[in-house]
């Protein structure tokens, strides 16, 4: 086993940034041929199936996911703590995984709506079984990003050459199905054998697996009331409505959910560099570390949102055909979830969690999950997709509220509103441009060059008025070339 070696926070977002930047691309690779070939209706089958089976996913997983990058983090300098904590969780995790599937089966046969799509839903059961096998968990608590990132995009490639290959017509959505499961199993397998450069598989005396029990169960009901609110709009959308209009809610929060992951790719490096922190009191590096985060957020997530707003109709156009317009304006609807998920998982997970205050993240998500329950079930009736993106707005928003509230005395320290004010000028400037490029060329044009602009004109302005994050990049850079340019210069021997 190799020693756990503590790679910069640079370097680990480096590589998580790699990792999101891929999970930008393939989408915008995949989605406009599989929209354009399965059609709404096989891509709401798809978005449908795909969400009751990340409940049963999250039901075997009870919390492990967040739960267990603390866990190793805490013991990953002491190695035989280490494997005996990896094997308890491990342990742990295939009992609740074997009684998760039992329940996904049992739902299969008896509710209506699954049997209609029996064999998609039971190749999706195999990537319930074979989640357990992941532990993902691992490696970001040891933070070994760099084996996750080309792990992960080397079964994103194979995946899409598996899609552009076999998935031709509307009847191949349970082809796409199975590719989308074997991408997942693939790097599983692969995560399972790889473990043991890390850990020891011979088995530790005296194993306490119930002990992760309860610090993992508030870690779950976290995890329960955020599927809700992020997942469940797509489950009711198919049962109140139709699988239809799953395929256009799905289209309309694709491009959200690639820009959460880039909003909050730093963050999900930090939370076993911040969990270390805690438990070896380095409180100052703490707060160091989550003011670069909180600016980090806001510089990427507010124009990030406000760009997609206003350009909302080309890219669903690119993404997709004319038959998703309906899909635009849920869109714009969902757009500013993009900075309220940036804040609140900055503040939920990279803050709260480290400093122990589960019960707060878990108050605020159970309290979102509520509101957005009861508004789906008010307003899909009435509003349809808009209603599904309405309710997950004010989830959202009640969530960061909430949160923000309880840390508002660190808050004052990590705002500097003259950023603020500097980064909400920036991206209005930079949006009045985005008026140029409509309705004249394609939508692959408009959105390349709108982008192109909008960046510009949003660094541009933030460069000259000395914004501080955009300051500290500028700074980062110029070290690298400088850097590069002494080691191009040395001589050769």
């Amino acid at each position: 086993m190799t020693q756990h070696k503590q790679a910069s926070i640079k370097i680990n977002f480096i590589m998580n940034f790699i990792l999101t930047v891929s999970s930008f691309i393939f989408p915008i690779i995949t989605f406009p041929y599989i929209s354009r070939t399965l059609l709404p209706l096989g891509t709401g089958r798809i978005a449908f199936a795909t969400s009751v089976a990340s409940y049963a996913t999250m039901l075997g997983m009870v919390g492990i996911p967040t739960y267990g990058i603390r866990a190793v983090a805490r013991v990953r300098n002491q190695q035989r703590e280490l494997n005996k904590t990896v094997q308890e969780i491990f342990f742990f995790n295939a009992i609740t995984t074997l009684g998760a599937l039992a329940l996904y089966l049992v739902s299969i046969a008896l509710v209506p709506r699954f049997a209609e799509d029996k064999t998609l839903f039971l190749i999706n059961g195999v990537g319930i079984v074979f989640n357990l096998f992941g532990m993902e968990w691992l490696y970001r608590g040891l933070e070994q990003y760099r084996y996750i990132t080309v792990r992960s995009i080397a079964f994103k490639c194979l995946s899409l050459v598996l899609m552009f290959l076999l998935v031709h017509s509307t009847s191949d959505y349970l082809i796409y199905g199975g590719i989308l499961v074997f991408a997942t199993v693939g790097a599983n397998v692969l995560n399972f054998i790889h473990a043991r450069h890390y850990i020891s598989f011979k088995l530790e005396p005296n194993l306490e697996i119930w002990r992760h029990f309860f610090p993992a169960l508030q870690f779950f009901l976290m995890a329960v009331a955020t599927t809700i609110y992020t997942s469940l709009d797509s489950v009711m959308l198919g049962m109140m409505i139709g699988k239809e209009a799953v395929g256009y809610y799905d289209a309309a929060i694709k491009i959200k959910n690639i820009l959460i992951s880039l909003v909050t790719a730093l963050g999900g490096v930090l939370l076993p560099r911040l969990s270390h922190y805690i438990q070896t009191e380095q409180h100052e590096a703490f707060k160091r570390v989550t003011r670069k985060a909180f600016a980090f957020v806001c510089f990427a997530s507010i124009p990030l949102s406000t760009y997609f707003i206003a350009m909302a109709e080309p890219a669903i156009l690119f993404l997709s055909k004319e038959q998703f317009l309906p899909s635009v304006f849920p869109m714009q609807l969902v757009m500013p979830t993009i900075v309220l998920i940036g804040l609140s998982n900055l503040l939920g997970i990279q803050i709260l969690l480290p400093l122990g205050k589960e019960r707060v993240v878990l108050s605020s998500v159970c309290w979102g999950a509520v509101l957005n329950f009861g508004l789906n079930l008010v307003l899909i009736p009435s509003w349809g997709v808009a209603g599904a993106a309405f309710s997950t707005l004010l989830a959202e928003l009640l969530v960061t509220i909430y949160q923000a509230w309880y840390l508002r005395d660190q808050l004052r320290e990590m705002v500097v509103l003259a950023d603020l004010g500097k980064i909400g000028l920036a991206t209005v400037l930079a949006t009045l441009s985005t008026f140029l490029f409509r309705h004249w060329i394609s939508p692959f044009w408009t959105l390349a060059l709108s982008a192109s602009v909008f960046g510009l004109i949003y660094l541009a302005i933030l460069w000259f008025s000395r914004e501080q994050f955009v300051s500290y990049l500028g700074q980062m850079a110029l070290g690298f070339l400088k850097r590069r340019k002494v080691w191009l210069s040395a001589p050769i021997y």
